[in-house]
């Protein structure tokens, strides 16, 4: 007869003290490398926010206010004078929409023009090291020694004081950084894909804008939004190719909007309310896409 064997239950131990739980519950103090490394953040974020925070401060202050030179944090009087003003007396709109149409349209060619490039580079069996260099290399090339040769050449083929040439210009250094992201951003893409859309039918072009530009979505949405930061703020090929106020692109306008009819005084306040106007847009754009950013731009940093 085998022998049953008998579960022995534990013994309940002593009930656990209520200051058990809560003792664990209790949060850790902060080390002091933890506050010195939010301290730090803390400055940072004050320095970088400061010159925004002042322009914007500056630009709700009335004339009378700015004249006599307050340097308080805090404006006394907050007024939106400036800013309706920018509008009503000064047609502020116009180089806005001036800005748009030029800013649009590069990077409309810029990611078109710029998905092409990348994709033969990171699909045909070419050394793309040495190209991928010419083209950074053409990016990053100073403004101001390309505005004298570009100047002559506008003027012998009359496109001075016109905004489409703009669009040329701004080319020179957005098609290559958009070719570069993008080229990084196809090459991660498994070759599979576009493969089997060949199999299927489909041609090279075809398989790039149906198959493989809606996977490569994030740097295609990288390469657009730069392009438009960088044709948006440009200030020295507007300066040097424009000359009638009514052309001017919004950076260039801005700079008229502080002149009075003393030559000795600039109102900054009219000008920062400029400069808010133009900010603000930029700052959504990047705060609504900064996930979208952040992956085009570390594409390639992992494999």
């Amino acid at each position: 007869m085998a022998e049953t064997e008998v579960l022995e239950r534990p013994e309940p131990g002593p009930p656990e003290s209520a200051e058990g739980p809560l003792r664990h519950r209790r949060r850790r103090r902060p080390s002091l490398v933890q506050v010195g490394f939010w301290l730090a953040v803390l400055i940072v974020l004050a320095v970088s926010l400061f010159p925004f925070y002042w322009i914007v401060r500056t630009s709700l202050e009335t004339s009378a206010e700015f004249s006599s030179g307050t340097t308080s944090l805090l404006p006394s009087h907050l007024t939106f004078s400036n800013y309706t003003q920018a509008f009503t007396q000064a047609d502020f709109a116009r180089p806005l929409l001036n800005s748009a149409i030029v800013a649009l349209a590069t990077t409309a060619v810029s990611v078109v023009f710029g998905s092409l490039a990348g994709y033969a580079l990171a699909r045909l069996r070419i050394p793309s090291g040495p190209i991928l260099a010419f083209i950074l290399a053409a990016a990053f090339f100073p403004v101001l020694a390309m505005v004298g040769p570009l100047f002559l050449l506008y003027r012998h083929l009359g496109f001075l004081d016109s905004i489409y040439p703009l669009i040329l210009t701004y080319l020179v250094y957005t098609l290559p950084i958009a070719t570069w992201l993008l080229k990084n951003f196809f090459a991660q893409i498994p070759p599979d894909l576009e493969e089997a859309a060949l199999v299927d039918g489909a041609t090279r072009l075809k398989a790039l804008w149906r198959v493989v530009v809606p996977v490569a979505v994030p740097g295609v949405f990288t390469a657009a939004i730069l392009s438009f930061i960088l044709a948006w703020n440009d200030f020295a090929f507007a300066l040097s190719f424009l000359q009638t106020p009514s052309k001017f692109t919004a950076p260039l306008a801005i700079v008229n909007l502080g002149q009075t009819q003393n030559a000795f005084q600039v109102m900054y306040n009219r000008i920062d309310a400029a400069v808010v106007i133009v900010t603000v847009p930029i700052a959504l754009l990047v705060l609504f896409a900064q996930r979208r950013i952040v992956s085009g731009l570390t594409a390639g940093a992992l494999r």
